[in-house]
């Protein structure tokens, strides 16, 4: 694919960045319906890990694999088309745009992990584990280690510090690379283009830039809010039971 540029350079830079946030939106989407379907295996497994249905939870385990290799290839090429997006720069010149994306993406799997070594898959291990051995630590690892991840959250902040609105409501949520705090799209963008691409983060403390190049929905961003929102769900019908108690 190569694009020769028009005669009004900022025209078709416009063009480029419209068509390359509309991609990024529909994998986005795709990506969000990988990390609901990776949640319900979870919650699958431990069923049948209560079951003893041993077998079954391997088989799983395996599917999870292969669906987690599928989200890090789509969040790969997503953020490889965004960042191309952002970056292009019209020229008399023929662009070749699918070497662009080949490079862009070769750049950006270098960061990427394997499956085995995935955030999640530590989350689904870690669940199966409690299921039979509750309040013990998984081999190879600290009591205290196991705690941690057992009762933190994954995400640093649960309300974007610019719209004020909670990160489960969020329908573009970004995450920074530098720091981990998770913003509404519209607002960071907003904010990073009025300090000139690059804005000190609003995080109390928190000493990081922000600049649109590096603000993200990586792969795990989606599973994490997924999962939030899944925990609030299941504390209001909690504290709901509790009040009819009562």
């Amino acid at each position: 694919m190569a694009s020769t540029s028009a005669s009004n350079p900022d025209v078709v830079g416009e063009r480029i960045r419209t068509a390359a946030s509309t991609l990024h939106a529909d994998n986005e989407s795709l990506i969000t319906e990988i990390g609901k379907a990776l949640i319900m295996m979870k919650e699958i497994a431990v069923d049948l890990e209560r079951a003893k249905e041993f077998q079954k939870v391997k088989d799983i385990e395996n599917a999870v694999a292969d669906l987690l290799r599928t989200s890090e290839e789509c969040a790969l090429y997503s953020s490889a088309i965004q960042s191309v997006g952002y970056a292009y720069q019209p020229t008399n010149q023929r662009t070749n745009f699918k070497k662009l994306l080949e490079e862009e993406s070769a750049k950006l799997k270098g960061t990427s992990s394997a499956p085995e070594n995935h955030p999640f898959m530590r989350q689904f291990r870690e669940a199966i584990w409690k299921v039979h051995h509750a309040g013990q630590p998984m081999p190879g690892e600290e009591q205290e280690d196991v705690v941690m991840t057992s009762t933190q959250c994954n995400l640093l902040n649960i309300t974007c510090p610019l719209s004020g609105k909670p990160v489960i409501e969020l329908a573009d949520p970004v995450r920074s690379v530098e720091c981990q705090h998770v913003y509404d799209k519209r607002a960071v963008m907003g904010y990073t283009k009025s300090k000139g691409g690059g804005a000190p983060c609003p995080v109390a403390g928190c000493p990081k830039m922000l600049v649109a190049e590096k603000l993200i929905c990586d792969p795990l961003l989606r599973i994490d809010i997924e999962e939030l929102r899944s925990t609030s769900r299941q504390n209001v019908g909690t504290e709901v039971i509790e009040d009819f108690t009562d």
